[in-house]
């Protein structure tokens, strides 16, 4: 399984989760754990997301979620899981 850590960040408005969701769901991306919080009108989204059946690219998904994420004005970063493990081993 490919799994990698989806974060969505930035200010809270009506459609995020719709928006970002709808995306993956097209991209044939599974998201297998998600966790949403909203502190002071600040929305914070981490998810883990499988891209076994994705036919792009990784870089394309990456490309194409920075650019939906300048759209509805959030920050979206995407990590493989073995990059992540290692950026966060202490």
């Amino acid at each position: 399984m490919k799994k990698t850590i989806i974060t969505v960040v930035g200010k809270d408005t009506v459609g995020i989760i719709a928006k970002v969701c709808t995306y993956l769901a097209e991209s044939n991306i599974n998201i297998l754990d998600i966790s949403q919080t909203i502190v002071n009108d600040y929305f914070n989204m981490m998810m883990i997301a499988d891209f076994n059946n994705c036919t792009k690219s990784f870089s394309e998904v990456t490309d194409e979620l920075d650019a939906l994420g300048t759209e509805i004005g959030v920050v979206i970063k995407c990590q493989r899981e073995d990059i992540f493990n290692s950026m966060h081993r202490i």
